[in-house]
């Protein structure tokens, strides 16, 4: 598809003089026959990553001479849960075990670890590791990269969290090259074309995240097909450009996940629901109570009221102010070291208290 070409290629589809035209594709032509079926180490962790594995597999079955091999590096399996007792391995491990036999790798980190085999290009999807240029050495093309953002805006490893905790109304995903030494500065080989991708008012993350994941996917397999990841790279990134804002997207740590109910408005508390899924918060004894599902109820705190959280007769849930004014209604939770879901009748019993003593 055209808008997958980088933009000087369609600014030449359309207005390029013939001989000009030519010129191109006789490049072009040269660049393809000059690269053998790759070996790439594909290096990848969650359901994101997930996506252009399959896609890389395909090709290589589907794309005549494209693809010779894919070798898979993971993290290790981590503990979970409550007493770190459950092992929790990440989804690409059992993909490409299972689903598609491919040879695995695992290391949690690069420091004394070589490839076992030649490879011509890394591409690194959601991965977590700095790929250290002693690694990228080691491949014919060095590394390129899938980011579900439009860069440079929302660098960081968690760019569609902040997609939608930033109410941005687009995003996008681009293909970049691995930088030696900083994450997300590498070339911009191809981009989701402007305005971007749409992002809907009540998207969740886990759908975003697929949409994005999709794109990328057959955005990366464009890559390898037109040999955009071999030297010299244009930079086709179209977003630096723009007026649009750019912004940071770091690590999402448990504080994000806490509802400060002075400081964030209802539209705030949605958007954290949406992108975050369950927050938390400190209920007046110092419990920590976690919120599973809230609703605006659509009007403003008519009545001045000393505490921003608190029960009204007649009602089985608890009521909150958000610092905008508006009051919403905590409608599933769970209280810390108790049954999942039935945190609101213990809520209920420490408000209660709380308009007795306070």
């Amino acid at each position: 598809m055209l808008w997958r070409l980088p933009a000087s290629v369609r600014s030449l589809s359309f207005s390029a003089p013939r001989g000009t035209l030519r010129a191109y594709s006789a490049d072009a032509t040269m660049r393809c026959s000059s690269a053998n079926p790759l070996r790439i180490l594909f290096c990848g962790s969650d359901n994101f990553s997930v996506a252009s594995l399959r896609a890389l597999d395909n090709a290589k079955r589907e794309v005549s001479g494209l693809i010779h091999s894919v070798d898979v590096v993971h993290r290790p399996a981590k503990h979970t849960g409550r007493g770190l007792k459950t092992l929790k391995e990440v989804p690409v491990a059992h993909v490409a075990t299972e689903e598609l036999k491919l040879a695995t790798h695992v290391i949690d980190t690069f420091t004394g670890w070589t490839p076992p085999v030649p490879i011509d290009l890394i591409i690194a999807v959601s991965f977590g590791l700095f790929v250290p240029p002693r690694i990228l050495s080691l491949a014919k093309y060095g590394g390129i990269n899938v980011h579900p953002s439009l860069l440079p805006d929302l660098r960081g490893p968690a760019p569609i969290e902040h997609a939608i905790l930033k109410r941005r109304e687009r995003t996008g995903v681009s293909v970049q090259t691995l930088h030696p030494e900083h994450f997300d500065q590498g070339t911009i080989l191809a981009q989701a074309p402007a305005p971007g991708i749409q992002i809907n008012r009540n998207t969740i993350i886990a759908a975003l995240q697929d949409q994005l994941a999709q794109a990328g996917a057959q955005m990366l397999v464009d890559v390898l097909k037109h040999k955009k990841y071999i030297s010299p790279h244009e930079d086709v990134g179209w977003y630096a450009n723009s007026s649009e804002p750019i912004d940071h997207a770091p690590k999402i740590t448990k504080q994000d996940r806490f509802v400060d109910f002075d400081t964030k408005t209802m539209d705030d508390i949605q958007a954290m629901h949406l992108a975050l899924g369950d927050l938390w918060l400190i209920l007046p004894n110092g419990q920590r109570l976690v919120i599973h599902k809230t609703n605006d109820i659509q009007k403003r705190d008519a009545v001045r009221r000393e505490h921003n959280i608190w029960k009204d007769e007649g009602f089985p849930t608890p009521f909150f102010r958000a610092a905008c004014g508006r009051i919403g209604m905590i409608v599933s939770s769970t209280y810390a070291g108790q049954r999942a879901g039935q945190g609101n009748r213990k809520a209920m019993q420490v408000l209660f208290k709380q308009d007795r003593t306070w």
